[in-house]
């Protein structure tokens, strides 16, 4: 079996299977519209926006932050912003009166988002995972994301997805040139 392709019975393979089900279900349930686009497995932004055939700006960018808001509490926070920008992590310190934000680890990101790197959906199904959008995602007639699986991605409108996803609209974008913004900030 190639290494890239999960075993059906093991647990996170079907946490994964799981959240994709679950999105489908949440779309079918909800009456949007909404196209599948099946394309080679792929997890960057920019390649997979190229595999789609759209501007990186129409993508969602999902990153898992870690949010220490004192020395005892750490949030977690989906941040989504457009695919051609970065996380500007001093607007979401900024956001949360916290002491410093940066990327979760792998293991933990992973967990709270129910879908490998690469697939992260812009939505939560983890009450301990707030998501966070910037304004120009909600904003997008065409929004494209993976779909929790590295070769199928969904389009949605960006107004279909705020009022399914619910997500705290604040501005956490910034341009993908801006170095200090993607660093994380004590």
């Amino acid at each position: 079996m190639p290494e890239h392709i999960h075993d059906a019975t093991t647990p996170d393979a079907n946490a994964h299977h799981d959240t994709y089900d679950h999105l489908i279900s949440l779309l079918d349930s909800s009456s949007v519209d909404y196209r599948l686009i099946d394309h080679e497995p792929e997890g960057s932004t920019e390649a997979v926006c190229a595999l789609r055939g759209h501007p990186a700006s129409e993508a969602a960018k999902c990153i898992v932050l870690r949010v220490k808001v004192d020395r005892r509490t750490t949030r977690h926070v989906l941040a989504v912003v457009p695919g051609d920008r970065r996380v500007d992590l001093d607007a979401v310190r900024a956001l949360f009166d916290a002491r410093y934000v940066g990327f979760s680890d792998a293991e933990t990101a992973e967990r709270l988002a129910r879908a490998v790197p690469g697939t992260v959906l812009p939505f939560s199904f983890e009450p301990d995972l707030e998501v966070v959008a910037d304004p120009d995602v909600v904003a997008q007639p065409k929004l494209y994301f993976n779909a929790a699986r590295l070769d199928r991605s969904l389009l949605i409108s960006g107004a279909d997805y705020e009022r399914l996803a619910k997500p705290r609209i604040e501005r956490i974008a910034a341009s993908a040139s801006a170095s200090a913004s993607a660093s994380a900030s004590a």
